[in-house]
């Protein structure tokens, strides 16, 4: 006689979850048991708080400040601005006219190979509609807007109509699942510490504080923390937010890429050469 099939991690979350939770917390304990009797493996369970949290968040709190956008002005000749577009390597751009508050449209990276086919080249020709949301909005509501509009960027306007920030698809996906391999991320071939033009520096959150000190000359202790991420993160006490900067020694660190779990890429700015506070830059 055949014996009958056992049930599968789906059958076995759902009779766990018959016993219905009466508030939010009583849910994730469910959930964190069904974790501990490997129901769920630690990713699902990630996700899983992540919808969660998503469903509680606004645009404000994961989106990319207004200092921060890297934007494109109307007025500028293609020659002055690709350079611009290859060195951040954005595929998608504010276009504005003349100042950051009038955001006229967005430029695909894609569409300038025009310019190199060398076929009549018109910026605003080009430009797709620009999509403006309050910062108030809702993570899933706008995930929502994104998937049936098949829009990937929006603008964030404040209260007065200003412009707030941006914000990405991708930003509101990695709320739930992590990082996701992007324009802001180095390639795993390249090197954990970058120097840009402007004599700043692109650091995974990863990096060995080791390799910190020899890339920069500084002197950080990597006896209680191994990783620069580490260094910044003990330094605020809690895990910062997109945007957020903080001066350690003699060097600035702001905080280019985060999620709700982890620091990914920080950019590192010296404030004191002339101080004599550090040596200067090679």
């Amino acid at each position: 006689m055949d014996e009958p099939a056992k049930p599968g991690w789906l059958e076995r979350l759902g009779a766990l979850l018959l016993r219905e939770p009466e508030d939010r917390s009583q849910l994730i304990e469910l959930l964190h048991s069904a974790y501990e009797r490997n129901l769920l493996d630690a990713d699902a369970l990630s996700m899983i708080e992540g919808v969660m949290q998503v469903s509680e968040m606004q645009v404000r709190e994961i989106m990319i400040p207004r200092s921060q956008m890297d934007i494109i002005d109307i007025k500028d000749p293609p020659e002055k601005f690709i350079p611009f577009v290859i060195e951040t390597a954005h595929s998608r751009f504010p276009v504005v006219d003349g100042q950051k508050d009038d955001v006229i449209g967005i430029l695909l990276a894609k569409d300038l190979l025009r310019y190199y086919a060398g076929e009549e080249f018109n910026v605003r020709d080009m430009l797709r509609p620009a999509i403006f949301i309050p910062e108030s909005k809702r993570l899933n509501v706008l995930l929502k807007d994104f998937r049936s509009n098949r829009n990937h960027i929006a603008i964030v306007v404040d209260e007065y109509g200003g412009v707030a920030g941006l914000v990405t698809i991708e930003d509101v996906l990695e709320q739930i699942v992590g990082e996701i391999e992007d324009e802001y991320d180095f390639d795993e071939a390249e090197d954990n510490i970058i120097r840009d033009r402007s004599g700043r520096y692109r650091v995974k959150a990863l990096t060995e504080i080791e390799d910190l000190n020899e890339a920069l000359g500084t002197q950080f202790s990597h006896a209680d923390y191994d990783t620069v991420g580490g260094l910044v993160v003990s330094k605020f006490g809690r895990l910062p937010k997109r945007g957020e900067q903080v001066t350690i020694d003699a060097l600035r660190f702001q905080v280019l890429r985060a999620d709700s779990r982890r620091l990914h890429t920080l950019l590192v700015e010296r404030l004191a050469d002339r101080e004599g506070m550090l040596p200067p830059l090679a």
